[in-house]
């Protein structure tokens, strides 16, 4: 199945109420599992994801099935490690590519009982009754591939007799995400001490408390590349907030130099265009909001923009290689995504080119939500097709008829 989009006005005014960030309500979740005791949380991502992580936390399957759900797969190795009982945890052919090894070697030096079914490193996973589990509060981790090992490791930490102390060794990646898990941490009454690139947390009680989940940033930034493309813009988007704990609400100020500006209100923000013109050139480190990446690299290509990117360190190991996917579709609009020389031990990446949208180029989303959602915004140029475009129900089900709202064309077709 296909969808073809298309946007025939140059004006983009509406409301959209995002739906709640995927990335605090699955940290939210384990923590209320950790809890042991039940507290209402209120605007929950109704992510795919979100969803499979509620019904793995309240199965009493032997096989727990994870799908393509990366954040949920982590959280429930680390989760499943400490429980009592043999668990066999699986996913899609996809999931059983990407690495498990790092957060897998960290919590057997815990106690935990973790063997490979298939290849080393990789899931599917046995998870067995833990032996000893916590007897080493002492741990040092790899910081530079998926901050999500991180945060799986520091929310069963309370619970460990003695605590956890972990070493963050080499270039932390996504830290916001860290930081994030440790203020949802502390909501719940869980207080720690991160002193150099050694994170404390003693042994404690998570304290059940009510909880909103804020809308979520990364949703927000395919309205923002939208609001670039667009001549004049009046768009409203609900449950943002300004002190956000996510690190993608940095987007705010990265739009503001493709002239989109950002008012918050009681509701959450207003988006308007500012008179200002589009820069020359975009340079951006992405270490600390990856998930931003895909959506800049296309409103760069949409306006024309050269992009200097960095900080895409972990884009290869995420749904797909989005490096790779980035590559091959940007090509289809006449641009380009190329490697630079390193500088200063890190890697660069160029965007060149302005997208030539003719012909109804075919986007191909690689299994990958934040393609479709991405390349979406490319149709205020003309008529484009999304493959696979369902895609999005993994973090945001309800994005398509959202854009019919704002006056989207959006046209269903089955392949034969």
């Amino acid at each position: 199945m296909s969808y073809t989009l298309s946007f025939n006005n140059r004006r983009l005014a509406g409301e959209v109420t995002l739906a709640g960030s995927k990335s605090i309500s699955n940290r939210v979740l384990i923590i209320r599992a950790l809890c042991g005791e039940a507290f209402p949380i209120q605007h929950l991502a109704n992510a795919r994801d979100t969803e499979l992580l509620q019904q793995l936390l309240q199965s009493e399957e032997d096989i727990r099935d994870a799908g393509a759900a990366g954040t949920t797969f982590r959280f429930m190795t680390a989760f499943l490690s400490t429980r009592p009982g043999v668990q066999t945890l699986t996913g899609t052919e996809r999931m059983k590519e990407r690495p498990i090894g790092i957060l897998a070697r960290a919590l057997r030096q815990l106690g935990a009982d973790i063997h490979y079914l298939e290849k080393d490193g990789y899931p599917p996973l046995r998870i067995g009754t833990p032996s000893g589990l916590g007897h080493v509060s002492r741990l040092s981790i790899e910081a530079g591939t998926s901050s999500q090992y991180i945060s799986a490791l520091l929310m069963i930490a309370p619970t460990l007799p003695e605590g956890l102390s972990l070493l963050l060794e080499g270039k932390i990646v996504s830290r916001p995400y860290i930081e994030m898990t440790l203020n949802l941490m502390r909501y719940f009454g869980v207080h720690h001490r991160w002193e150099g690139n050694t994170i404390r947390i003693d042994p404690q009680q998570y304290q059940p408390r009510p909880f909103r989940v804020e809308a979520d940033w990364s949703a927000a930034s395919y309205y923002y590349a939208m609001a670039a493309f667009a001549d004049d813009v009046h768009l409203q988007l609900n449950g943002l907030f300004k002190e956000s704990i996510q690190g993608d609400a940095v987007l705010a100020e990265m739009m503001s130099a493709f002239g989109v500006e950002t008012t918050y209100n009681e509701k959450g923000v207003l988006l308007s265009r500012a008179a200002t013109g589009r820069p020359a050139n975009f340079d951006w480190d992405f270490i600390l909001c990856p998930d931003l990446a895909q959506t800049l690299a296309v409103v760069c290509a949409g306006l024309g923009v050269r992009g200097k990117f960095s900080g895409l360190d972990t884009l290869r190991i995420k749904e797909t290689d989005r490096i790779g996917a980035l590559q091959a579709e940007l090509a289809k609009t006449g641009c380009r995504l190329s490697a630079l020389p390193p500088e200063d031990g890190r890697e660069y990446y160029q965007v060149e080119g302005k997208a030539d949208i003719k012909g109804l180029p075919v986007f191909a989303t690689y299994e990958d939500h934040r393609m479709a959602m991405a390349f979406a915004p490319l149709s205020m140029f003309g008529g484009i097709r999304i493959e696979d475009p369902m895609v999005v129900s993994k973090s945001y089900p309800s994005f398509w008829e959202d854009l019919q709202q704002l006056g989207f064309e959006v046209e269903k077709e089955e392949k034969n």
